[in-house]
This record gives structure tokens, sequence and C-alpha cells, in this order.
């Protein structure tokens, strides 16, 4: 794994024919030494033209890029042609079957939802690789990077032909494919590997598992899925989580060095606090507080009365101890239930909710932030950290969306642009008085919770064995360079109640750069 030291600035990826070949055991980067891979190789298409980084990419915290590579989607994807074919398609079975206008009508209606998916599919085979790249693919065989194991697989993809992502991790968590180096190593270089295309078994889990449960999100739905994640078992967690046990987003606060863990989550927990005013004495509500370390640092650090809700049995009991550990057993209770089922009075001065409502589920959104209005005070703060997809869209986002939601974060279908959750909290009476993308800084903290990860292999592996820890050692990996890159990322908004009444010169800050001489360079 690229360490603080190797953060150096991105430069252009040699050329298949850049130099000497070496052997297919070498480590990845390295370029065969047989002729045939090599002459694969040089058979590869010619890349584009490559455009010259405008600056370099630094800092000790966050680990560089290797191949930062531009994947198609949303650009090359033709919206224009879409509509054509939902007009188009239903217009031909009018005329086959001779239907009426308003029978054509509804038709079309039916159809545009699954003529939208297939015309999706079918483009995710045979998108083009943008012009426009600040470097170019290696162009190694397969077998450079991954080592397959099935024979089938094995006479699939090789060489040149790469293997669908989808089918690369499925195969990997059932001990089909192993990989020739570190994960993060290997993933940094995914595009000269793999593709990211629809598969059937992709679009099977999207149509009979995904959409279900974006329709339903019962309360019994959201506690099994809940309850079979985050019980596992703590030590699963703490193996990656580390000692304050927070499963989100931290906050890099020197980008000049390489904090830890523990200063990446205290500067997050300090920094919300901080956004939302907390004083002694008032009354805070945390919203899915996993393990409770948020409740319990508030009312250390800042005097509140806290008060933390989560579904997960451990977590509970885990947060009430560590309050009684922290000497806040009082004024810091962790509570398990449904957020559906919590006490609406009396209000509450502050809520937060860091990555959790995106596990409420689209449909019901808005229906979760109207309650959240109604729980807190009328001169209140609603913190709220969230993780959500980009809108410019690349295919390699749908791929790990989808390997997110069957694997690591089942039910969170309310990971969306920016755009819609601002709008949604403006639909119910919030105003929002600010927002930030952090995701480079989720960046730096999955890449300390991947190094804790890999240093506990050996313990993961006799707990839960190999197909546990390869999940969560892909999850990861692969989440640092997502979220570096902005393909998933993750937002801090800071909102109230939208009333002509509130004090909004309480939210005043001083312009970055006040008080600097007028016209000064």
């Amino acid at each position: 794994m690229m360490t603080s030291d190797a953060a150096e600035p991105v430069a252009a990826a040699p050329a298949a024919d850049a130099g000497p070949a070496k052997t297919a055991s070498a480590p990845v980067g390295s370029a065969p030494a047989d002729s045939a891979p090599a002459a694969a190789a040089a058979a590869a298409p010619a890349q584009p033209p490559i455009r010259a980084a405008k600056r370099s990419f630094w800092s000790p915290s966050v680990d560089a890029p290797s191949l930062p590579y531009e994947y198609g989607g949303a650009r090359e994807y033709s919206s224009y042609l879409l509509y054509a074919l939902i007009v188009l398609v239903p217009y031909v079975f009018k005329r086959m079957l001779g239907l009426s206008l308003g029978s054509y009508i509804v038709l079309a209606a039916v159809m545009a939802p699954f003529i939208g998916a297939f015309s999706l599919l079918a483009h995710s085979w045979i998108v083009s690789t943008p012009t426009e790249q600040i470097c170019a693919l290696p162009n190694l065989p397969v077998e450079n990077y991954i080592t397959i194991l099935d024979k089938e697989l094995k006479a699939k993809y090789h060489g040149s032909n790469k293997i669908p992502m989808e089918v690369f991790f499925e195969s990997y968590f059932n001990g089909d494919i192993d990989l020739n180096d570190d994960a993060l190593k290997t993933f940094e270089m995914r595009h000269d590997w793999a593709f990211f295309p629809i598969t059937l078994n992709v679009a099977k889990f999207f149509f009979l598992q995904w959409i279900p449960e974006l329709l339903w999100h019962s309360k019994k739905q959201d506690e099994t899925q809940v309850r079979d994640h985050y019980d596992r078992g703590d030590d699963f967690y703490e193996a990656f989580l580390g000692e304050r046990m927070v499963y989100t987003s931290g906050l890099i606060g020197d980008a000049n060095r390489r904090e830890t863990l523990e200063e990446l989550q205290d500067n997050k927990m300090r920094d919300v606090c901080e956004l939302t005013q907390m004083r002694a004495g008032d009354r805070h509500l945390d919203i899915g507080c996993g393990w409770g370390t948020l409740a319990a640092f508030a009312a250390r650090n800042y005097g509140t009365e806290s008060v933390g809700i989560t579904l997960g049995r451990n977590q509970t009991a885990f947060g009430n101890e560590r309050a009684k550990q922290w000497g806040v057993g009082d004024s810091a209770k962790i509570m398990c239930m449904d957020y559906r089922d919590i006490p609406r009075r009396p209000r509450y001065n502050r809520i937060t909710c860091l990555e959790m409502a995106e596990h409420v589920g689209v449909r019901k959104f808005q229906e979760f932030l109207l309650q959240v209005r109604d729980m807190l005070e009328d001169d209140g703060l609603f913190y709220m950290q969230i993780a959500g997809l980009r809108g410019a869209w690349q295919y390699e986002d749908f791929s790990w969306g989808l390997f997110m939601a069957k694997y690591i974060f089942p039910g969170a279908d309310a990971s969306c642009p920016l755009n819609w959750v601002v709008a949604q909290l403006e639909a119910t009476g919030f105003e929002v008085r600010s927002t930030s993308t952090i995701g480079v800084h989720y960046s730096a903290t999955l890449s300390r919770w991947y190094e804790n990860w890999m240093r506990n292999k050996e313990k993961i592996l006799g707990s839960y064995g190999k197909r546990w820890f390869r999940i969560w050692e892909i999850f990861l990996a692969w989440s640092i360079i997502i979220s570096r890159q902005g393909s998933a990322t993750c937002y801090q908004i800071l909102a109230h109640k939208n009333r002509n009444a509130f004090n909004r010169t309480a939210l005043l800050r001083p312009p970055m750069g006040f008080g600097m001489p007028s016209g000064s360079l």
C-alpha cells in the first residue's frame, strides 16, 4: 500500500512498448517477459491522446493515484437516443397490434423503465473510453495482476481479455481468483485488467432485491439488515475501526502530515460539535449513533445531554459502557430502537445524523425529515452527514454502488447526489445553511481502516474465515479510490427550520481572508 512518502505527482503510465518485458509473476505494474504477453500488449488498441495533469497530487494524508483513468458513463450515454427508443419501440407494437392512441401512451409509460434499463445494460458493454486522459494504460495481461484458478474463467479472461468487475469480485470471494499483489495496489491499476459492464447477475440483484428493498423499507426489514450487519461481532469492526469505533468519515486537520485514524475521527467529532454550536445543557439527539462515540464525546467535551439511537444490540451495550468509562454515563444514553419510535417530546436543541439517513431510503426520506423537524426546537440546528453518488456518473460508480448494496450497506438506497438531498430538506421546511463535500477526507479515513484490516488479517481469518476477510478487503481498497476520485462522496449539511423568526445572525462567521489588507495579493 502506498504510504505518505509515496504521494508523488501523478505521472502518465508507460505505454505498452515503453520498456523491456518481465515475467508474468512480477509485481503489479511491471511488464511480462515472454513473447506471447508482450505481443498481446503490442496488439492492444492505441491509446487516446494524453493531456498533462495541471496540478500535482499531494498530501501525505491521502494515497496518491497510480492510474487516474477516466471511464465511460453519463457523458457517452445519449439521452436523446433513449427518448427515441421510448417513443419508437411502443409505436412498433401499436402498429403491429392496432392499438389506440390512449393504449399507446399507457404502453409507452409501462415500457419506459424497462427500455431505459436495457439501454443502460447494453451501453455498459460497448461504452467508449473518454478521449481526454492524463495517463495511458500499461496494457499488461490480466495474468500480471490476478491469478485465475478456475479453468473456465481462465479460458475466458486472459491476456488482453479483461474481466468484468462483478465476475472478478464474486470469483475472488469464492476462492476462484487470487491477487498477485496488495489489493489496493491492484485496484489502483484496475482499468488495465477489468471493465465495468452491467452483468446479468447485477441486473438480477438490482431488479429482484434492490428495487423491492427501496420500495418497502419496513421496520422489520431495516431491523434485520442492521442487526445482521452490525451485530456480527464488535471484534470484527474493531479490527478496522480501531479504538474510537466510529464507522463514518473522519476529517483531515493537517494536510501536511499523515494523521492517525484517531486524530481524523476526533477532528470530525469536534467539527460537528462546533458547527452545531453545542453548549452545556443542550439536548442532543444522534440518530443512527453506531457505537455511541459522538454522543459520549459531546457529553464529555461540551456538557450536552446526549441520546444516541441505534438498532444494533451490540452497539447499544458498547456505547453505554463507553459512556460510563468516560464518566458521562448519566448524560450520554444509547437506546436500541427504530428511528420511527423516537419520542418526539421534549424537543432537542441539536440533532445529528451521520451516515444513517441513506438507510432511511428514498421513499421514506421526506417522512424522516419531517419527523426530524418536528423533534427539533425552533431555534435548533440539524447536522446531517450523508454519503452520495455523483450526478456525472461513470459505469464504475454503478458497479461499486451495487457491490456496496449487496455486501456492505444493504438498504442504503438514499445515497443520492447533493442536489436531491438539498431539495428534500427544503421541501420539508428546512433552510440549508452550509454544505461541504468531504470525499477526500473519507478516502483518508478508509486508508487507515484498510491498514488496520490488513494488520489484523490473521485474526479475522481465524474468527470469520477467508470470505469475510476478502469482502472487506475489496470494500476498503476499492472505496479508498472511489471516494478520492469523486465516484461517491460524503456531504456535510447544516440546516435549521426555515422560519421568519429564526436568528440567522447566530450563524454568522467571517469570510475566508477577512482581515487581510484590502487589495493585497
